[in-house]
C-alpha cells in the first residue's frame, strides 16, 4: 500500500464509521418526535431491534467474505444496501413500514464497521494501529456529537425523515473513496458462503428477540408462547454451532475464541453492548418525556457520551503502552461502573447536566475499552483471521445491544404497564406518546401528566439498575484479561 493513498483510505473510512455510528445517536434523538408522529409506542424498542438484529446476523457473514474475497466489494456492497435503507426509513408513513425498512438498512450496517477497521489493521503496521484506532473509536464520540445536534435541529425545523437522509452524501463518498484508491491483493481461491450458519443464526436470534420484547406484553413469560420461542431459539442455536464447527470456512472460526485476550474482549463487550444501547435508546424518552425538555436538550444529554468517547479513545491508545491492556481495560470498566451508577440515582428533578454527566462516564469508560479490545484482538491473528476476529468482537457488541433493546424494552414495557394499571386510570401503553411532544403535553390534564411521567421514569429507573448489572459483570470479566503476555508488545 502506498503511503500517500493511505490518508485518503483513512478518511474514507472514517467517513464511513461516522455515517453507521451516527444513526444510534440522531435515531435515538428523534425517536420521540417519530413516535409522537407515527404512533406505535409499543413498537419503540422494534425501531433499534430490526436495525441491530440485522447488522448482528450479517457481521459475521461479512467479514468472513471479506478475507475470502476481499474487503473493496464487501464494503461496496454493504454501504450501498445501507444507503438505500436510509432513503427508505425517511420515506416510512408507518411505525410498520419503518420498522421494515430498518431491517434493509441494518443488513447493509452489518459490513460497514468490521470491515471499516479491518481495511485500517490491513494499510497500518502494528505500531502505527493503536494511534489510529484511537482516532477511529473517537469516530463514535464525534458522531454522536454532531449526531444529537443535528437529529434536534432537523426534528424542529425540516422533519425527523432527515435524520436518514443526512447519511446518503456522506456514504457516497466514503465508497468512492474505497472503490477508487484502495488496492487490494488478487485472490485465486474461490469464495465458500457459510449460508447455512447465517441462516441458522437469523432464526435463533430473531427468536430469542421476538420472546424478549413481546414476553411480559402480548403475552406471559410463564406461558406457551414464552416456551415455544425459548425451545426453538434454542434449537437453532445449537444447530448453528453444530453447522460452524462442521464447516470448513465457518463464518465464526471458534478456534480464535481460544485466544484469552479474544475469548474476555468479547465477552466484555457483550456486556457493553447492552450498556451502550440502554442509555443511547432511551434517555431521549427520559428527558424529553419526563424532563420535559426539547429534543435539542435530550441531543445534549448523549453528546457527552460522545465527548467522552473520544478523547478517551485516544488516551487508551497511549495507555496500552504506558500501562498495557489490562489496566487500561480495567480503568475503562470503572468508568462504566460510575456512569451507570449515576443513571440509577437519576431524578426527574435532577435535569439535563445530571444526564449529561452520567453520559460522559459511560463515553469514557465505551472509549477506554474499545479501542483497547480493537488494538489486541487485531494483533492477535494473521491477515487471513484478521477481518474475522474484527468481526467477531462487533458481533458480540451488536449481539449485545441486539438482546438489550429487546431485553430492555420488553422491562420497560412490563413496567409502564403494571405502574398505569395500579393508577386507575385507563392508560395503555400508547398513552406514553402523549408526553412525548410539547403540543400533546399541554393539552394532557396535569394529573394524567404526572401518572404518564411517573411510569415512564420508575421503567427506565428499572433500565438503568440492568445497564449498572451489565457494567458490574463487564468489571469483573475485565480480571480475566489480568497476566496477558505479549499485548503490550504488539502496541508498541
Amino acid at each position: 500500500m502506498e503511503k500517500t493513498k493511505r490518508p485518503l483510505i483513512l478518511i474514507a473510512v472514517m467517513l464511513a464509521m461516522f455515517v453507521s455510528a451516527v444513526e444510534a445517536t440522531i435515531v435515538s434523538t428523534a425517536m420521540p418526535s417519530i413516535a409522537a408522529d407515527l404512533g406505535g409506542f409499543s413498537k419503540y424498542s422494534w425501531v433499534f431491534s430490526a436495525y441491530l438484529l440485522m447488522s448482528t446476523v450479517t457481521v459475521l457473514l461479512y467479514g468472513k467474505l471479506a478475507d475470502l474475497v476481499g474487503r473493496k466489494a464487501i464494503f461496496a456492497f454493504g454501504m450501498m444496501l445501507f444507503l438505500i435503507g436510509s432513503l427508505l426509513c425517511g420515506l416510512a408513513d408507518s411505525m410498520e413500514q419503518l420498522i421494515a425498512f430498518r431491517f434493509i438498512q441494518g443488513a447493509g450496517a452489518g459490513a460497514i464497521m468490521p470491515i471499516a477497521s479491518t481495511i485500517v489493521g490491513d494499510i497500518y503496521s502494528p505500531e502505527e494501529r493503536a494511534k489510529i484506532q484511537g482516532y477511529l473509536s473517537s469516530v463514535w464520540g464525534i458522531s454522536a456529537i454532531a449526531g444529537p445536534a443535528i437529529g434536534g435541529v432537523l426534528v424542529a425545523t425540516i422533519g425527523w425523515q432527515y435524520v436518514f437522509w443526512v447519511n446518503l452524501p456522506l456514504g457516497i463518498l466514503s465508497l468512492t473513496g474505497i472503490l477508487v484508491y484502495l488496492k487490494e491483493p488478487v485472490r485465486s481461491e474461490r469464495a465458500k458462503v457459510d449460508y447455512k450458519g447465517a441462516m441458522f443464526l437469523t432464526m435463533a436470534l430473531s427468536s430469542v428477540l421476538y420472546l424478549l420484547i413481546e414476553g411480559g406484553v402480548s403475552f406471559d413469560w410463564l406461558s406457551a408462547p414464552s416456551y415455544l420461542l425459548a425451545a426453538i431459539g434454542a434449537l437453532f442455536i445449537f444447530w448453528f454451532v453444530k453447522a460452524e464447527r462442521a464447516s470448513n470456512d465457518p463464518m465464526m472460526p471458534f478456534e480464535i475464541w481460544q485466544n484469552r485476550a479474544i475469548l474476555y474482549a468479547n465477552l466484555v463487550s457483550l456486556a457493553t453492548g447492552i450498556i451502550l444501547i440502554g442509555i443511547s435508546s432511551y434517555l431521549p424518552a427520559y428527558v424529553t418525556g419526563v424532563m420535559e425538555q426539547p429534543a435539542a436538550i435530550a441531543g445534549f444529554t448523549l453528546t457527552t457520551m460522545s465527548i467522552g468517547w473520544p478523547i478517551a479513545s485516544v488516551l487508551s491508545g497511549r495507555l496500552l503502552i504506558s500501562i498495557g491492556y489490562f489496566r487500561t481495560s480495567l480503568l475503562g470498566g470503572t468508568f462504566l461502573l460510575l456512569g451507570t451508577a449515576l443513571f440509577v440515582m437519576m431524578q426527574p428533578g435532577f435535569g439535563p447536566l445530571w444526564a449529561g454527566m452520567s453520559s460522559f462516564f459511560v463515553g469514557v469508560g465505551m472509549g477506554l475499552t474499545s479501542t483497547a479490545f480493537i488494538v489486541s484482538i487485531q494483533s492477535a491473528v494473521s491477515y487471513d483471521k484478521r477481518g474475522a476476529a474484527t468481526a467477531s468482537n462487533m458481533f458480540m457488541r451488536n449481539l449485545g445491544s441486539t438482546i438489550g433493546v429487546a431485553l430492555l424494552g420488553s422491562i420497560l414495557n412490563s413496567s409502564l404497564l403494571n405502574r398505569l394499571d395500579d393508577s386507575g386510570n385507563s392508560f395503555t401503553l400508547e398513552s406514553v406518546n402523549m408526553i412525548l411532544s410539547i403540543d400533546s403535553r399541554a393539552q394532557l390534564p396535569q394529573a394524567d401528566k404526572l401518572v404518564l411521567q411517573e411510569a415512564l421514569a420508575f421503567g427506565l429507573r428499572n433500565v438503568y439498575s440492568i445497564a449498572l448489572l451489565c457494567a458490574l459483570i463487564s468489571f469483573l470479566l475485565i480480571f480475566g484479561l489480568r497476566g496477558l503476555k505479549g499485548v503490550k508488545r504488539d502496541v508498541k
